[in-house]
């Protein structure tokens, strides 16, 4: 059984101090202070991803998706999935899925009273095993529309283990209608080599971080259409009627996309 390392910089320990939180050790702290050092704007990007995921949710419900599979959900903090989902359908189906276990245990604290939502533990380079979860078939249906989150989790995956391959599993398991949200960080935008230096800080964390370029983050949607505005960046997509964009939101480190599920035996 996985035990709780204090002492390791945890990803999801590192990313809930980024958010504000309080569930994270000194060795997390440390090495984000480190990340930050290097990339002055990892918070705000940060905070950024999380409200992406918020438009891409109420967009998903809205439009009339009632079936969410969150992969790599992390640490709950606020605005978690099923709280955005329950303000636009109350009976909408949740799965939290995280490998490690200071993610599980409190995602099922929170979460005892919730029937509609559970936390399971998975990894994301093994799908299948996901796929083939009771406890997410005891409340996803694969013969209806889903929505697979995939946020700012793939460019933990190492290209041994094949992200696209990995989405396409997913992909294979989705109805006609289904949606798939990525979020995954680039060094297109790297001149200076910020990102890079900042992303050889997670070399000591429990996961390591592997930039992609535009092109191969756009390879993960094989088999899905791009939802307006297409494959862009986190402050870009569909911002809040009135926001202020950022200066250089169009180069941020960081790309966003929502896509469909492509009937196949319609073409």
């Amino acid at each position: 059984m996985d035990t709780i390392d204090p002492h390791t910089p945890n990803v999801p320990r590192m990313y809930d101090y980024l958010l504000g939180g309080k569930d994270n050790y000194a060795a997390d702290r440390e090495a984000v202070d480190e990340v930050i050092r290097h990339a002055p704007d990892t918070p705000f990007l940060a905070r950024e991803n999380r409200a992406f995921l918020r438009r891409a949710v109420r967009w998903l419900a809205e439009s009339g998706i009632r079936q969410f599979i969150d992969i790599g959900s992390g640490l709950p903090t606020q605005g978690n999935v099923h709280e955005i989902v329950h303000q636009v359908a109350p009976d909408a189906r949740v799965v939290y899925v995280d490998r490690e276990p200071v993610v599980l245990a409190h995602g099922r604290a929170l979460l005892a009273s919730t029937p509609e939502v559970t936390v399971i533990q998975g990894d994301a380079r093994r799908p299948g095993d996901i796929l083939n979860d009771p406890e997410l078939n005891r409340l996803i249906d694969f013969d209806r529309p889903v929505a697979v989150l995939m946020l700012a989790v793939l460019h933990f995956i190492g290209d041994e283990d094949d992200p696209p391959g990995i989405v396409a599993r997913f992909r294979d398991a989705m109805a006609p209608g289904s949606h798939l949200v990525v979020s995954h960080v680039t060094g297109d935008f790297d001149a200076d080599s910020r990102v890079r230096d900042a992303g050889a800080v997670y070399e000591k964390a429990t996961y390591q971080i592997t930039l992609r370029s535009r092109a191969y983050v756009a390879r993960l949607f094989d088999g899905f259409e791009f939802v307006e505005p297409g494959l862009t960046t986190l402050s870009m997509w569909r911002p809040d009627l009135g926001a202020i964009v950022p200066p250089r939101a169009d180069r941020q480190w960081c790309y966003a996309g929502v896509g469909r599920r492509v009937d196949q035996s319609s073409g």
